[in-house]
């Protein structure tokens, strides 16, 4: 929103402008990471690869703060996940390398 002095009616003239933001940041800093491999069809390798560039970050970056956008947003998925019981610790520690596909 801004205001201007209109020189005729000596009022203020308040105008709202629409700004896009993105909807992801990029990161402050590099966070500590584990290697994922994963298989992305053509137009979604695009898209992710488009995304990053906007964004001016990493794919990787896309990718992670993505997933926990929807993980934050989908009800049922913290419901399913609060009421899972903790199997294991941590599969993986921290820097250690996966392999996830993803058909």
């Amino acid at each position: 929103m801004y205001s201007t002095l209109d020189p005729e009616t000596k009022r203020l003239d308040c105008r709202k402008e629409k700004i896009a933001v993105p909807i992801l940041k990029a990161p402050p800093k590099q966070p500590k990471t584990t290697v994922v491999q994963l298989r992305l069809d053509d137009e979604a390798r695009e898209r992710l690869t488009k995304y990053a560039e906007f964004l001016d970050c990493s794919p990787s970056h896309v990718v992670t703060e993505a997933l926990k956008h929807v993980c934050q947003k989908d009800k049922e998925f913290q419901s399913w996940l609060s009421a899972q019981h903790t199997k294991t610790a941590d599969a993986t520690t921290k820097g250690e390398s996966f392999q996830l596909e993803l058909k």
